[in-house]
């Protein structure tokens, strides 16, 4: 039988309990994350586990290497940017007139691992090998490769196996037994994940920067021409950032300022909020296509690294910049989007406990990232680099020691002046655009957190062409076509993100989790 095979729909329920909640992407790791908050951890001692766990049993979307983001509410939301930056030795005279997106010049210092760290430090209650023990557990033992891991995996076949040079061979070395991926239900194994999480749970994450993680890096960077420097690795830290938000429609959205694209989600939502949104309404879609576009078009133009940026947020983030910004939406789609202002694979998870409640984001970029694996070790390195832009005076140009434009987001959601919850779609560029389809559909439409997640999705992606899931209806796509937008229906359902929720209702927690993966959420 094929198991990645599901020619029917399925319905899923939302998940109740009290005591505490998680929802990821893969069941093996939802339940580590249940696991520790059974033996009486936090809620961020599960997402930690949660986290570790997918570097091992989702690694086409996340690793070791790779950065993350977070949102804690304990009383008071606090942000966490845990993103590395760009080697000192970057500069744009490096690059062969593009960023070329597998090697070492695309990589960035791994923030995952100092991410886990800090929040550990403040809201830890095991200890923190304890809090990773089930993720090597998983590397050590093996685990049966989920359905929806093993088809990234395989078409991930064609881009790395052909990849030459000695950057490349410890990688497809050990994702790559074979010389292929792992197919649906083959038990995987991987002692070098298992060997290198033990190292960082001993050492409290600091072998990664300045022990013997950063010292075999070191060895194979200066070996296989990569850029990061012992300076590098020892000048990164994750920092505590304080989250931006906007009212929308009786709920409080709250998002992490930049080097993240967040901002475009409350654009969008400040733009969509002088509009009555109805469910399967086809103006509706349009409105929110427009507004998404213009938002896009704002964030692409304006977000890097804070320390680079031309304008803060707050200058784009008004409610009077969204009303002079919103009269551009009319009955036609827009033929070309600009900034208004002038100077000019990820992984998501959800935590709740009585008493903390955890919106985290980590990821390599592009499934795997750049393909170059330090050996001996199962730490795949992101790629985050190219997020960065190459045009002159842009304030993301690549450059050294900086943060890039970063792609991934966490997400949570307040009403009332109480925590409703953390919520996030992952997903590239998709994400943004989740999670205003995931607001809407809870402020707008009153759905609850499943049916928000599991309602058929649009994507704005470049070239101003819209992808549709299929479950839109096709006079919808007409209607649209009519007013002018390029839509095209698009059968690759994990294009569309794939999300998280974890909400507090009274006294019960609701878990959701997004069906476009083989996702779980679990309460008690």
């Amino acid at each position: 039988m094929d198991l990645t095979y599901y020619p029917y729909p399925s319905r899923r329920h939302v998940v109740l309990g009290r005591r505490g909640a998680v929802a990821t992407s893969q069941p093996l790791a939802a339940l580590a994350g249940m696991e520790v908050l059974l033996k009486g951890g936090s809620a961020v001692d599960a997402a930690i586990a949660m986290a570790a766990c997918l570097t091992v049993v989702e690694p086409t979307s996340n690793g070791i290497g790779g950065d993350l983001f977070a949102l804690v509410w304990d009383g008071t939301l606090h942000g966490l940017n845990a993103s590395g930056k760009s080697p000192m030795a970057l500069t744009p005279e490096r690059l062969p007139g593009r960023m070329p997106e597998r090697g070492w010049l695309p990589v960035t210092v791994p923030g995952a691992v100092s991410g886990w760290r800090a929040l550990h430090e403040r809201w830890g209650r095991l200890p923190f090998a304890e809090v990773l023990a089930p993720a090597i557990r998983y590397a050590e033992e093996g685990f049966p490769v989920g359905p929806e891991t093993a088809r990234s995996w395989r078409r991930a076949e064609g881009v790395f196996l052909p990849l030459e040079g000695p950057e490349f061979g410890p990688f497809k070395e050990v994702f790559f037994p074979g010389g292929r991926a792992p197919r649906a239900g083959e038990v995987w194994r991987s002692p070098l994940h298992a060997k290198t999480l033990r190292e960082i749970a001993e050492s409290y994450g600091e072998s990664l920067y300045r022990g013997a993680l950063a010292e075999a890096l070191l060895r194979f960077s200066e070996a296989t021409g990569g850029l990061l420097t012992r300076e590098d690795l020892e000048a990164h830290a994750p920092e505590w950032v304080t989250p931006l938000s906007t009212e929308y429609k009786g709920l409080t959205v709250w998002e992490l300022p930049p080097n993240g694209q967040g901002v475009a989600v409350l654009l969008a939502l400040n733009l969509l909020e002088g509009f009555d949104l109805r469910p399967e309404d086809p103006w509706s879609y349009h409105v929110q296509i427009e507004a998404m576009r213009l938002a896009l078009a704002d964030t692409y133009r304006f977000v890097a690294d804070p320390r680079h940026m031309e304008l803060a947020p707050e200058a784009f983030l008004s409610k009077a910049y969204a009303a002079e910004r919103r009269r551009l939406i009319g009955e036609r789609a827009l033929p070309r989007v600009l900034p208004g202002l002038r100077p000019e694979g990820t992984v998501y998870l959800a935590a709740a406990d009585g008493e903390v409640m955890v919106s985290l984001i980590q990821s390599n970029y592009q499934g795997f990232g750049s393909g170059v694996l330090v050996p001996g070790t199962g730490i795949a390195l992101q790629n985050r680099g190219l997020g960065f832009s190459l045009e002159e005076g842009h304030p993301n140009r690549v450059g050294p020691g900086k943060r890039p434009f970063h792609t991934i987001i966490p997400g949570f959601l307040a009403r009332e002046g109480k925590p409703l919850g953390p919520f996030g779609v992952m997903g590239g560029f998709m994400q943004p655009q989740g999670h205003v389809q995931v607001v809407v559909g809870l402020a707008d439409f009153g759905l609850n957190p499943q049916a928000a997640l599991d309602r058929p999705r649009w994507q704005v992606v470049p070239g101003d062409e819209v992808l549709l899931e299929p479950g839109i209806p096709q006079a919808t796509a007409l209607f649209l076509k009519d007013l002018g937008h390029r839509v095209r229906y698009e059968a690759e359902y994990g294009l569309f993100g794939r999300g998280q929720v974890v909400f507090r209702l009274g006294e019960a927690l609701v878990g959701a989790s997004d069906p476009r993966a083989e996702g779980l959420a679990l309460a008690w």
